[in-house]
């Protein structure tokens, strides 16, 4: 049988094969970050009926029976009708009420249905893990704040003297909550267990920081308390963006708002940083 002869490359062919193959694919920057963000985002719009219709509703549900009920025996600002003056309110507190829910829910569902491991197992930093819960927190956050306002149109109108301070009040109260969120979130190992922490903390804190009056009508010492709460300068600032008046200076609420969500930051970064109830 005739053997077969295999000729050796010509020099042309050589010089045509790479020295290295191209990669297969390029890395996107944020890719983790990005994909994280979209989930928690889709996670609520998904169900918009729910987390965001239905919290517009209750709103409005209270602004027509407090407003019925205490329009002519409460005042706000001076000439501020009380009904314009309680929307602001209502708005920021379904904000706060919302960015909070929206990290502490899916982190706890994650938790307890075991899917947190599919977040924690790809190449993401705990920076891009905070970011990502706590900006979609502030999206859930705002869009029911909007709603809020939107749908309030019809029973009042609500000037709009400092839209910046509106807008930076709500983005810094959405964030603080959203952090806040992520703590309870991580803290807690039962739905019962998240629940305390909104009943006992979250829902007394935004009822009694001037969410329905103004903290001028009450005695001393219930002024001095309700200036220790952080949820009354989010609120204040936030209602000083419509009406150019605050029962204290819109720079102290920012300073404050800034101060506590920084703080609350770090504490949540540390604890992300350290797997605290989240890697074995």
């Amino acid at each position: 049988m005739p053997e077969v002869s295999q000729s050796s490359p010509t020099s042309a062919q050589v010089s045509s094969v790479p020295a290295e193959l191209p990669p297969v694919g390029r890395e996107v920057p944020l890719a983790g970050f990005r994909t994280l963000l979209y989930k928690e985002v889709l996670r609520f719009w998904k169900v918009a009926f729910q987390t965001v219709a239905a919290p517009v509703l209750n709103a409005v549900l209270f602004l027509l029976i407090f407003a019925h009920v205490l329009d002519r025996h409460v005042t706000g600002y001076g000439e501020v009708d009380y009904t314009a003056f309680l929307v602001p309110g209502l708005a920021m507190m379904s904000l706060l009420q919302n960015a909070f829910a929206n990290s502490s829910s899916s982190l706890i569902q994650s938790k307890i249905t075991g899917n947190i491991v599919f977040v924690l197992l790809p190449p993401l930093s705990y920076r891009e893990f905070y970011s990502a819960y706590v900006i979609a927190s502030v999206l859930r956050g705002l869009f029911v704040g909007a709603g809020v306002l939107l749908v309030s149109i019809p029973f009042v109108h609500l000037p709009v003297a400092h839209p910046l301070w509106v807008l930076a009040f709500g983005v810094l109260g959405g964030a603080f909550l959203g952090s806040l969120g992520v703590i309870a979130g991580i803290q807690a190992d039962k739905f019962d267990q998240l629940a305390a922490f909104q009943n006992f903390l979250i829902m007394p804190l935004t009822m009694l920081s001037g969410v329905f009056y103004s903290i001028h009508s009450l005695p001393p010492l219930w002024q001095d308390v309700s200036h220790a709460n952080p949820f009354f300068y989010m609120i204040d600032g936030f209602r000083y963006g419509f009406f150019g008046q605050s029962d204290v200076s819109p720079w102290l609420s920012l300073a404050v708002v800034g101060f506590c969500f920084v703080a609350l930051a770090v504490l949540t970064l540390a604890m992300l940083a350290r797997g605290y109830k989240l890697r074995a």
